[in-house]
């Protein structure tokens, strides 16, 4: 199912699908001739067209990160779940240095977190997503950065075999067997948030929400000001997480269609700076 999905995806993703749909339809109308290659080749470039002029990717982010927000008060935290994905393993072993990307936001605000609540345990999650396994590994990284940017070894739990989030809940739950009343704070970007939150609620925990890395804002302005290349990235990330979840839900990996805010108030944080 991991290899499965992983080859769905990269035929599926709204930045490659378009380009096939034209490109058969070049090769059926060269090949057969009539009308059908010429309505995909349509179908392909109206689709990359939209895709790049309109921030349609804004209308499908947004009810994703909308769908969590952060809590308001709380006077202890008894440990950080951080979520893989912000680290760029083979960059950072070919350049010698931690290279983060576009999701960076899920290491500092985990380091802010922390200095915030220092009895607080920080436990970082995640290997590697390729396919081909072998190379270097987020875990490996994770570690010497968290120390680097102020964090003691002891606080510090890596866990290094997970490959995507249904491992991520489960692994990390094997790991600390979080009790009753403990409160812990899940780490994650913002669009990924309700598939995490579903599926860490599915293996029997029950963590706060605390979404990092948001693409979307709330000026129409600034819908309209992104790049088309922003634009295309973005619609690829909600793509992914759409299918994600409807994914989980028919594996049953999370605990909802959509997962949301729970029933039960979450405990609330103290202000934060």
């Amino acid at each position: 199912m991991f290899v499965l999905s992983k080859l769905c995806w990269a035929l599926l993703r709204p930045s490659v699908l378009p380009l096939l749909l034209a490109w058969t339809g070049i090769v059926l109308t060269q090949l057969r001739g009539g009308r059908r290659g010429y309505w995909l080749l349509l179908a392909g470039l109206s689709w990359s067209t939209l895709s790049l002029t309109l921030p349609l990717n804004v209308l499908a982010l947004l009810p994703l990160e909308n769908r969590f927000s952060r809590p308001v008060s709380q006077l202890h935290v008894d440990g950080i779940v951080v979520l893989s994905g912000a680290i760029e393993p083979s960059t950072s072993r070919d350049r010698g240095i931690a290279s983060l990307n576009s999701a960076a936001e899920r290491i500092t605000e985990a380091v802010i977190l922390a200095r915030r609540y220092p009895q607080a345990t920080v436990i970082f999650t995640g290997a590697s997503s390729d396919i081909v396994t072998g190379g270097p590994t987020e875990a490996e990284w994770a570690g010497p950065l968290l120390q680097s940017l102020g964090l003691r070894s002891g606080r510090i739990i890596i866990e290094a075999e997970a490959r995507n989030t249904y491992e991520n809940a489960l692994n990390t739950w094997r790991l600390v067997h979080p009790a009753a009343g403990e409160c812990w704070l899940l780490v994650t970007s913002a669009a990924h948030m309700p598939r995490a939150m579903g599926t860490f609620r599915r293996v029997g925990w029950n963590p706060t929400a605390w979404p990092v890395s948001y693409k979307t804002g709330h000026s129409v302005w600034t819908w309209f000001s992104q790049s088309p290349s922003q634009r295309l990235a973005g619609l690829d990330s909600a793509a992914h997480e759409w299918f994600g979840l409807l994914a989980y839900r028919l594996m049953d990996r999370t605990d909802a269609l959509f997962p949301g805010p729970s029933s039960v108030s979450p405990p609330v944080l103290s202000d934060f700076r």
